[in-house]
């Protein structure tokens, strides 16, 4: 499996911006499909958004689509997650996830996981 670390997270006031960066280790990188999760005060652990192995594929949430972006260095074995325009609502812990495979967006699919990084938007 691969090691994931995520940093970047903190406080933000709404209609900021914040750039999450999850560092990989362990094994190659660029043969992994990687995610963005995170889950919310009392809510379950949702898809956020997901990028295939060289960049060219990119899913999204509904929710945060035109306002987060993926995007991924394998030279630097990290994945990013821009959030733009953040509002209260994207309030949560925010997960790095990759798996080996094809294209997924269920928390399931996934085996390797990072500790999380808190993202607060708050006025």
């Amino acid at each position: 499996q691969v090691q994931l670390v995520e940093s970047g997270g903190g406080l933000v006031q709404p209609g900021g911006s914040l750039r999450l960066s999850c560092v990989a280790s362990g094994r190659v990188f660029a043969t992994y499909f990687m995610a963005w999760f995170r889950q919310g005060p009392g809510k379950e652990r949702e898809f956020v958004a997901a990028i295939s192995q060289g960049g060219g594929q990119r899913l999204y949430a509904r929710s945060v689509q035109g306002r987060l972006t993926i995007s991924r260095d394998n030279a630097k074995n990290t994945v990013y997650l821009q959030m733009n325009s953040l509002k209260p609502e994207d309030t949560a812990v925010y997960y790095c996830a990759a798996r080996e495979y094809g294209v997924a967006s269920s928390a399931a699919d996934f085996g390797s996981w990072g500790q999380g990084t808190q993202v607060t938007v708050s006025s």
